[in-house]
């Protein structure tokens, strides 16, 4: 058994969501749920398929990050992994849906932070581990962090 580190490619401007699911349909039922959650929102999806030829399907409405999410996913080559690339919307618009595709078994991260994910190779093949989202934790907020933090959610339009 090893294991490895990939660095997830991620644009200017763009989230990504990785998770595992468990059937070839993943990519077009992906596919429709993010076309249908906003007219705006661009998108590339890679699956790594685990069975028969193990091909990397991928499905997207933006070519630029159709192509990195092939990128990631086959540097990743793990059974049964999906990576979305979106740009225009964030995980929070697609998450609740992600989860509720029946194919769906698990979400490992949705995020915009540099992301690292701990693949462990044997000879059968390769899974993910568990992933690194972002960086070390710097301390606790302080009443001026507290306002930055909802200042924030407001621009956002999250909050009132």
């Amino acid at each position: 058994m090893e294991f490895k580190v990939i660095d997830m490619e991620i644009p200017d401007e763009a989230n990504i969501i990785l998770g595992q699911t468990h059937f070839i349909k993943t990519a077009e039922d992906l596919y429709e749920i993010m076309a249908s959650s906003s007219p705006q929102i661009k998108f590339g999806i890679a699956f790594c398929e685990a069975s028969g030829p193990c091909l990397v399907r991928a499905e997207g409405n933006d070519e630029e990050l159709k192509k990195v999410a092939i990128k990631n996913a086959s540097a990743l080559s793990c059974g049964h992994v999906f990576v979305i690339l979106l740009k225009n919307a964030f995980p929070i618009n697609v998450l609740n849906a992600i989860k509720m595709c029946p194919e769906v078994c698990s979400v490992f991260c949705a995020t915009a932070n540099p992301v690292q994910v701990i693949v462990v190779e044997t000879k059968q093949g390769r899974g993910v581990a568990g992933v690194i989202d972002g960086f070390f934790s710097k301390g606790v907020e302080k009443e001026e962090d507290i306002k930055a933090r909802k200042k924030l959610l407001r621009d956002f339009g999250y909050k009132l």
